[in-house]
């Protein structure tokens, strides 16, 4: 098998997943028409439409989250296939995080009211920053990836209130505590 057999698979991954958001109904770009460079501003409910926004980061440790738990689970396995594997996760996430189920959850139990789900071209920024991660995290020193790791996390946690780890505890078990906070009580 060519080397670069992994590298088209995750790219076709990439691409299918664009085509089943857009299947599933999610928008191409943003409905106002425009697409901006950074959403940080955006109106609510526009955050998720435009390439990227303040949940980017997020999917950038999820690459450096991958990256280590495939190294500690399939350390033999070459660099490229534990890149395919990062890239399928990632895609299916995508996925989940966009259906009707997931919206609802995140309208329901998080301070994203007005989450409209993510537009095709921001779910395919996203998935590249997972990948940007995944190799920042082959090449810098775990300290380094464990520290900017937290510095994303404290830094999104002061300027939104949120990040990956609130994200997913306020998904998973929602608690009145952290919600409070983040409506700014």
């Amino acid at each position: 098998m060519p080397r670069a057999a992994p590298y088209w698979l995750s790219l076709a991954l990439v691409l299918l997943t664009g085509a089943i958001l857009y299947a599933m109904g999610r928008n191409l770009i943003c409905p106002c028409g425009e697409v901006r460079m950074w959403a940080g501003s955006a109106p609510p409910g526009e955050s998720s439409q435009h390439l990227m926004d303040w949940y980017t980061p997020s999917h950038l440790l999820h690459g450096f989250l991958f990256y280590g738990a495939l190294w500690l689970t399939l350390r033999r396995a070459a660099f490229r296939w534990r890149l395919v594997i990062a890239v399928l996760v990632e895609c299916a996430w995508e996925i989940v995080e966009n259906s009707a189920w997931v919206i609802d959850r995140y309208r329901a139990v998080t301070v994203s009211f007005d989450y409209n789900g993510d537009s095709v071209v921001n779910s395919m920024v996203d998935i590249a920053a997972m990948v940007a991660g995944f190799y920042l995290a082959r090449f810098l020193p775990v300290w380094v990836s464990i520290a900017i790791v937290i510095g994303f996390e404290v830094l999104t946690a002061i300027l939104i209130r949120d990040g990956l780890a609130l994200n997913v505890v306020m998904l998973l078990y929602p608690l009145d505590a952290i919600l409070d906070w983040q409506q700014g009580g």
